[in-house]
């Protein structure tokens, strides 16, 4: 058997594997050993416990529990409800204003969590009954929160981001910045349709006719500057030299459990384990699948896997946009069956020297792959921001919520679309700041 037949019949098994429900790190460790072991023996194991902490030992890695407790201590309060009620106020008169201003809290959670599902549980539990109570379609309601919700891995700060910086040795701080512009590029995207299709039908919040006096839109500002200010002090002490990512998660984590307790009395001891017991469960889970990622890469690698398709596709002598395009529809195809950590641990290591080949910047690629693992979050079967929006709102069935969040599909592909003809959309601002 050819090493690229091996690579088929891998990719067969870990799907099958996968596709029974197993946790992602226990599905790739079963996979990684029952190759090793048949193809090379037992002997091939003496460097298995050598192996899965060689993966963990990355000092990088603890900015991930430490911007995952930070979302969980700003998702155990009524922080997205005060985002989402501000942006209300000041964009009710809007067609679809409610769709907009949910969508605004979306991108503002997402800059505080740097996590999907928490951005649409938060902002979800109160966004979507409130649209339908005020007139918009279940499906315009939930689509919007599907899709909104996955601004969280795009928007700074990313651990999804963290992932691929780490796998494919590109600077951390680079891509946090490329992501910014991308970020807000897909809020105006996702914005302008809502604004279309509710003009376009007619939807209108049932307190369109309200006017909100300007000392009503202001009010409930104060409660929101604290967490923007968490932000701007994160991102000064990332890109002011003052801190490494790993220090800058840290203190974001502190400043973020001390504004719940301050601003919304989050301060009993059973409150604050939650926080801690959410935020430590995520990054084990997390850092399990990085382990044993690193396991099934080395597999890959040692059966010549790796080394083979990278070669078979560098041998194909194709425009490299069309290698882009098959890329992303790769990409796509993964993100249908696999959460995106377990695709940018498995994918990075054999596309990062293709698209250095290709002359393409790892930084933006960084933003394409992110883009994709976003419409892998609300596409079947294993489309996660759909199963959350669905516990948020069991009474509207899968199918109504996807056809809601297929036009915010589209939405991405047009970003990655423009990103590509303008790739200064993504790098740009790394450039300016913090230079070639």
């Amino acid at each position: 058997m050819s090493e690229l037949q091996l690579g088929l019949l891998i990719c067969v098994v870990t799907i099958a594997v996968l596709a029974t429900g197993i946790p992602i790190a226990f599905g790739l460790g079963i996979v990684a050993l029952i190759f090793l072991v048949a193809i090379e023996g037992w002997s091939s194991l003496d460097f298995l416990s050598e192996t899965l902490f060689a993966g963990l030992e990355d000092f990088t890695l603890v900015s991930i529990p430490m911007f995952i407790i930070m979302g969980a201590a700003v998702a155990s309060s009524r922080a997205g409800g005060d985002l989402y009620e501000a942006l209300n106020r000041w964009l009710n008169r809007v067609p679809g204003s409610l769709v907009i201003s949910n969508l605004g809290a979306c991108a503002l959670f997402a800059a505080l969590t740097g996590s999907s599902p928490a951005t649409c549980a938060a902002i979800g539990k109160m966004g979507i009954p409130e649209m339908r109570k005020r007139g918009y379609s279940a499906e315009l309601a939930t689509g919007a929160i599907a899709a909104g919700g996955t601004l969280g891995i795009l928007i700074p700060p990313s651990v999804t981001m963290i992932l691929y910086g780490i796998a494919s040795e590109t600077s951390i701080g680079k891509l946090f910045l490329a992501g910014v512009f991308p970020g807000l590029l897909l809020t105006g995207l996702f914005m302008a349709w809502a604004l279309f299709i509710s003009w376009k039908t007619g939807e209108r919040p049932s307190d369109f006719a309200q006017r909100y006096s300007l000392k009503e839109k202001i009010e409930l500002l104060p409660r929101i500057v604290p967490f923007l200010v968490v932000i701007a002090g994160v991102v000064y002490a990332l890109y002011g030299g003052i801190a490494t990512p790993s220090e800058a998660a840290g203190v974001g984590a502190l400043l973020c459990i001390v504004m719940v307790i301050v601003i919304y009395q989050v301060w009993r001891p059973k409150d604050l384990w939650v926080i801690l017991r959410d935020g430590m469960r995520e990054s084990g889970m997390i850092l399990m699948i990085i382990a044993t990622s690193i396991l099934f890469g080395y597999m890959m690698a040692n059966l010549y896997v790796t080394q083979s398709i990278a070669e078979w596709i560098a041998a194909l002598e194709i425009n490299r946009w069309v290698l882009m395009l098959l890329i992303n529809i790769l990409l796509l195809v993964a993100g249908c069956f696999l959460p995106p950590a377990a695709i940018i641990l498995m994918t990075t290591p054999i596309l990062a020297p293709i698209i250095a080949n290709a002359g393409f910047d790892p930084v933006w690629f960084g933003v394409i792959l992110t883009i994709n693992m976003e419409l892998g979050l609300i596409t079947p079967p294993v489309g996660l921001n759909l199963f959350v929006i669905n516990g948020i709102a069991p009474d509207v069935r899968l199918p109504a919520i996807l056809r809601g969040a297929v036009p915010f599909m589209g939405c991405m592909v047009l970003a990655i679309v423009l990103i590509s003809i303008f790739p200064g959309i993504a790098t740009w601002l790394p450039e300016v700041l913090m230079g070639q």
